[in-house]
């Protein structure tokens, strides 16, 4: 989730900072600036708001189409890439859980495929400006940066898997930028909806951006020789898997390939702190 706080400016859809102007009984009103004074209910407000107080708040439009300030902290904000769940659909579209009493509107414009109550969906969350709302849009694509001067091979990035084809999985990168998981890079359980962390393989000369969820170079092989050790220390000395074991059995303890997996071993084996044998790793 983006935690951009705004100053001096209200944004609907995002976290501002406002100042409290006036008491009523059934809350506070906030300087919303051009938008006027905008309403905190009662059962947002902590027992030391007081008037003069700047409070960092999020606002959006409640059920009555006013604007409101809330201090709930939903899961996504305006401008960002999240993974939510349909508890509706009825004539007007589907409505997702945002962690907000008013649910998030994706409206049968913005759907790309067929819409399950129950069932999550990657969905960028934007700002309408012809009906002034807050959706949902599962059209990912416009909202991807095709300028990727920015990015550099081997960086570490936030990753959100978005979508899954013949060749392996699409992931959103950084809440900006698209790119795609090889399925014979993986080495680990992947679904649509989830975020871990990767590294940037390759920028093509079309902009296409290559994913590996491996370290690059190096570094891979010493975070890889470093975990075989760990593993060892912690089996009494001795992992029962070798330079003959197959490439299945590796992936599975180690998440690697047994390309990464041997070059780790001979590193470790240079420096004089394991004996390998066809079936097992040796501590020494």
């Amino acid at each position: 989730m983006t935690f951009i706080v705004y100053y001096g400016m209200t944004e609907i859809g995002k976290y501002n900072n406002l100042k409290i102007v006036k008491k009523v009984d059934f809350g506070f009103y906030l300087d919303g600036g051009e938008e006027g004074e905008i309403l905190l209910p009662r059962r947002y407000a902590e027992e030391n708001t007081s008037v003069g107080n700047t409070i960092k708040v999020f606002i959006y439009k409640d059920s009555e189409d006013r604007i409101i300030a809330v201090t709930d902290e939903p899961y996504a904000v305006v401008g960002d890439f999240a993974f939510l769940k349909v508890v509706d659909v009825n004539k007007t579209g589907a409505f997702l859980d945002w962690g907000l009493p008013k649910d998030l509107l994706l409206p049968y414009a913005e759907q790309d495929s067929s819409i399950m109550t129950g069932s999550s969906y990657v969905v960028r969350v934007i700002f309408d400006t012809k009906s002034q709302r807050i959706i949902a849009s599962q059209k990912l694509h416009r909202y991807f940066i095709s300028d990727t001067a920015e990015l550099k091979k081997e960086e570490k990035k936030e990753l959100l898997i978005y979508e899954k084809t013949e060749l392996g999985f699409r992931a959103v990168i950084d809440n900006a930028y698209t790119g795609m998981l090889y399925k014979n890079e993986i080495f680990r359980p992947i679904e649509i909806g989830l975020r871990l962390k990767g590294y940037i393989k390759d920028i093509r000369d079309d902009g296409k951006i290559d994913l590996t969820l491996l370290q690059i170079g190096e570094r891979a092989v010493q975070a890889a020789a470093d975990s075989i050790l760990a593993a060892l220390k912690s089996q009494e000395g001795v992992i029962h898997i070798g330079d003959n074991s197959s490439p299945e059995e590796i992936a599975g303890l180690f998440k690697i390939s047994k390309k990464s997996f041997k070059r780790a071993i001979g590193q470790l084996y240079k420096k004089r702190l394991i004996s390998i044998e066809e079936k097992r790793i040796i501590l020494r």
